[in-house]
Order: C-alpha cells, then sequence, then structure tokens
C-alpha cells in the first residue's frame, strides 16, 4: 500500500461537480494546472481511465513508462503518470484509497468471453463505453486510439507464478484519489459496467468527478 494523503481542497470552490451513472463513459478536458478528485462514493467501483495530450491524442498515458520511472507496478500517492513520449502528464497529489491497478486493463467483449463464458460476449464493457464517448464526441478519435488504462480504486494482485489475480478491492465509501494536470490532458473514462469479477462487487455503482481551476488551487494554499 502506498501512503494516504487527504486534499485541502473544498468542494464549494471547485470548478465543476460531475455525477456519473453506474456503467456509464464520460469524456472531459482539463488544462495544466487544473486538479481532478475521483470519488468511489459506495465502495470498489473500478474507474477505468485513459489519459490523452489534448493538444496531440497521439501522446497517450504509457503504462510502461509509469512503471519504469517510479520502479513499481501499483499507483499511489505522488505517483506521475508519464506519456509514451516520456512527458509527465498528471500527479497524484491526494490519495485516501492507497493503491490503484494499471495491469488488469479493460473488459470488452473478447475478455468478457475468455475470462468469463461465451454467453458473456456481449455484455456491456468498458471498451463499449470508450468507443461511445468518442464516436459522441466526434473528435477523430476511434478504435484504433484506445490504450492501456488505469483502474483507479481496483486491485489486480501478481501471484507467485506471473499470472494476475481479480480481487475485492481496498477502498470504501467517499474514498477518492486526485490529480493535477501537467499538460492539457483529454480524460476518457469507462465506469466500469463489470458484474463478472469482484473489481465493484458485482454491482455498478456511480461515481462523482469534481474539478479545481489552478488559481481556485492558489487562493486555497495562500
Amino acid at each position: 500500500m502506498q501512503p494516504l494523503c487527504e486534499s485541502h481542497l473544498e468542494i464549494a470552490r471547485a470548478a465543476s461537480d460531475t455525477l456519473q451513472p453506474a456503467g456509464e463513459p464520460w469524456l472531459h478536458r482539463m488544462t495544466r494546472g487544473q486538479v481532478l478528485r475521483i470519488i468511489d462514493l459506495e465502495g470498489n467501483q473500478a474507474v477505468d481511465t485513459i489519459f490523452y495530450n489534448a493538444k496531440d491524442t497521439a501522446e497517450r498515458y504509457s503504462v510502461t513508462d509509469t512503471f519504469q520511472r517510479q520502479g513499481g507496478i501499483y499507483l499511489g500517492m505522488g505517483t506521475v503518470l508519464v506519456s509514451n513520449r516520456g512527458n509527465p502528464m498528471l500527479t497524484i497529489v491526494a490519495d485516501t484509497c492507497g493503491r490503484h491497478d494499471s495491469l488488469g486493463g479493460a473488459c470488452a467483449a473478447e475478455s468478457n468471453t475468455v475470462r468469463y463464458a461465451p454467453r458473456k460476449k456481449f455484455m456491456h464493457s468498458c471498451r463499449d463505453n470508450y468507443l461511445l464517448a468518442l464516436g459522441q464526441a466526434d473528435i477523430g478519435m476511434d478504435k484504433r486510439d484506445i490504450a492501456p488504462n488505469i483502474n483507479f480504486f481496483m486491485i489486480v494482485p501478481v501471484t507467485k507464478e506471473g499470472g494476475l489475480r481479480f480481487e475485492d478491492g481496498v477502498s470504501a465509501p467517499g474514498k477518492y484519489v486526485e490529480l493535477r494536470a501537467e499538460m492539457d490532458v483529454l480524460v476518457l473514462v469507462s465506469n466500469c459496467p463489470q458484474l463478472n469479477n469482484p473489481c465493484n462487487a458485482y454491482n455498478p455503482t456511480p461515481v462523482r468527478f469534481v474539478i479545481w481551476d489552478a488559481d481556485a488551487i492558489v487562493q486555497e494554499r495562500v
């Protein structure tokens, strides 16, 4: 577990506050210096997230570069999320959960079939959510732009044999993670609809996204 750190930011000063329904996608642009708080409202809800450079979406979050830079495979307080070009994208500046996954990937029709059963193929998935959000935004991005993601609040331990195992998370109602944008970024989220593993206790629930502007953050620290 990474060290825990509570935030000093007040929601009353936030620039935006979004309640995202269970199982639904969300796409948002953040500017450099803004801070995003992702709140796990009911506990153990996996929030599958991909970050892109808003000015050049060919640059996006890189699992391998991030792991290599921090020397570990779990994300938590102080982690710098690094792009495929080696640039800092966001920094985790507050975290009351303690560990987040970037190994398990996003559920899809194919993975539902392989992991669970052929009849699960057409269940709603995070990949569906990503494609739906990109299609509705009409910004020239499609399935070729889907990259490896972060699963906030999700736990995927590595076994002694080198495999991955899905387990109950360590989150709880009201736990949150905050990220400061180090560049302008697109935030693509699937509030995971998965019903077949314990990543969200087999029960997808809403999450909350709160964003503060850089000037509001400076004022609160003064």
